[in-house]
């Protein structure tokens, strides 16, 4: 186990640490600005979306994530953040086109920018990892990507609570207490 944990650890080191910061910069500066946020993703990158859709909701912000019973439908100008690993999950690159045939922005936390939801997208998050046999068998499918995709947009959090003049407390007045 400790090996495998140290494999993990270090590939989501090295493939955040690829990641661009003038566009995690733009990607705060658009959520912070937009009127409605949507969030969208399957399996376990939709997991990473929910709880990124939490933290938001915590700050103050519009947000929903895409298929629950009570989502809005999205219209000019507001964000649609999608989260892929692939970027070809059919889902997604139809969610993709149709927003921004409506005139929404679509952001997009992929594992390749040349994919159908990377050219799809506004602008692009690329998280790249290994595809070796090591990554096969340490951390099969999705696991350095959506666990390179849960720091990325918590890492997200603090950079958008300064910009928006949030702190823990503000958060914690908006947090779920239904007990």
């Amino acid at each position: 186990m400790k090996d495998t944990t140290a494999y993990i650890l270090d590939e989501v080191k090295r493939t955040i640490e690829r990641v661009d910061e003038e566009t995690v910069n733009h990607i705060v500066e658009t959520l912070a600005t937009a009127p409605k946020i949507f969030i969208y993703g399957v399996g376990r990158s939709g997991l990473v979306g929910k709880a990124f859709a939490v933290r938001l909701v915590q700050m103050g912000l519009n947000v929903h994530f895409v298929g629950d019973t009570t989502t809005p439908i999205v219209q000019k100008g507001d964000l649609v953040f999608i989260i892929s690993n692939t970027g070809d999950t059919m889902s997604a690159v139809q969610t993709a086109n149709i927003v921004r045939r409506i005139g929404a922005v679509v952001v997009s936390i992929t594992g390749s920018n040349n994919s159908k939801l990377g050219i799809a997208s506004n602008t692009v998050l690329e998280l790249v990892q290994p595809r070796d046999d090591m990554k096969k068998r340490m951390a099969p499918l999705g696991t350095i990507f959506e666990l390179s995709s849960m720091v990325i947009v918590d890492s997200m959090v603090p950079l958008l609570m300064a910009r928006l003049g949030q702190d823990e407390t503000s958060l914690r007045r908006r947090h779920a207490i239904w007990v």
